[in-house]
């Protein structure tokens, strides 16, 4: 499957490169997450990003299709990250491929066990960066 286009803030970009510098370039996550920073089509201001778009700190309701269960997750960066809460790093598989997606679009999961899973973005429940309110 071809990875599908993505948006992403200029503040996320900054504070995610910032991020990668401060850790080791090699583990598979880190890869993951520069991988999507790289081929990120648009680059927008985070007063310009639309409402339909996953940034940092987002709360997103997702399915997988196979299964049809649905997901509401939060984008989150490292430190915040509790899988209980719902809360998913940026440098987990699923983490890095939502970052940037706009409702409507799939993308696959690589899950445990080595299978693939395809989530499709069903909405962005709140967008932090669209409403000013930038946590890091």
């Amino acid at each position: 499957m071809t990875a599908p286009s993505i948006t992403l803030t200029r503040l996320d970009v900054q504070r995610l490169e910032r991020l990668i510098d401060s850790l080791d370039d090699s583990l598979p996550g880190v890869i993951a997450l520069q991988t999507e920073l790289d081929r990120a089509d648009t680059l927008v201001g985070h007063d310009e990003v639309p409402a339909d778009v996953v940034t940092m700190n987002s709360r997103v309701h997702c399915r997988e299709e196979g299964s049809g269960k649905d997901y509401h997750l939060t984008l989150v960066y490292p430190k915040h990250a509790n899988a209980d809460e719902g809360k998913i790093s940026i440098l987990a598989p699923v983490g890095s491929a939502l970052l940037g997606l706009k409702v409507g679009q799939h993308i696959d999961w690589p899950a445990p066990g080595g299978k693939t899973l395809k989530l499709t973005l069903l909405e962005v429940e709140s967008q932090p960066a669209n409403g000013g309110d930038f946590p890091e």
